[in-house]
Parts: structure tokens; sequence; C-alpha cells
């Protein structure tokens, strides 16, 4: 069996509710992705269970609630790489 390289991209910022799929793709559009965020600096995880669950999801469409978990340790990993605390205003009171 061959295996196939994939990429999803999210966005989540002030503006967004949830983070929203913004690119995906496989084998040469997938290493574009991959290339396009290690040039602009952003950390990639490798997780293949929520790649197969996001991969469902068409680009522009927000991450489902049974995501949020999975993308929210993802997030907490990048910035504490980054050294960034999260926006603690995000929170609901």
């Amino acid at each position: 069996m061959i295996r196939r390289k994939a990429a999803i991209a999210l966005e989540y910022g002030a503006t967004a509710r949830a983070p929203i799929v913004t690119a995906k793709g496989q084998d040469d559009l997938a290493e574009r992705i991959i290339e396009e965020a290690r040039r602009r600096g952003i950390f990639i995880a490798e997780d293949p269970a929520l790649l197969n669950l996001l991969g469902r999801l068409e680009v522009d469409e927000e991450i489902p609630l049974e995501c949020y978990t999975a993308v929210a340790v993802v997030l907490a990993w990048a910035y504490r790489l980054r050294g960034v605390a999260p926006d603690s205003s995000r929170r609901s009171t």
C-alpha cells in the first residue's frame, strides 16, 4: 500500500468563533501547504486521527464540536512552543 501525504491548515484568530480549515490537500499540494507553513514559521503537528476527522471538512468550514478538544491541544502546544499565553479575554465567564 502506498501511503499518501496529506495536510490541513487551520486558522484561528480574533474574529473566528472556531478554527477554520484554510487549506487542505494530498501529495504535491500537501507538500506545498507544509512548505508554506514552514516558511511562515508555523508549527506543524502530526496527528493522523485528527487529520482524518478534519479531512472530511471543506475549505472555509469551521471545525465541528467533536474536534474542539483535539484542536485545542494542538493550539496549546503551538502557543507553548512560541512562548505565548492564550488570550484570556476569549474565555467565557
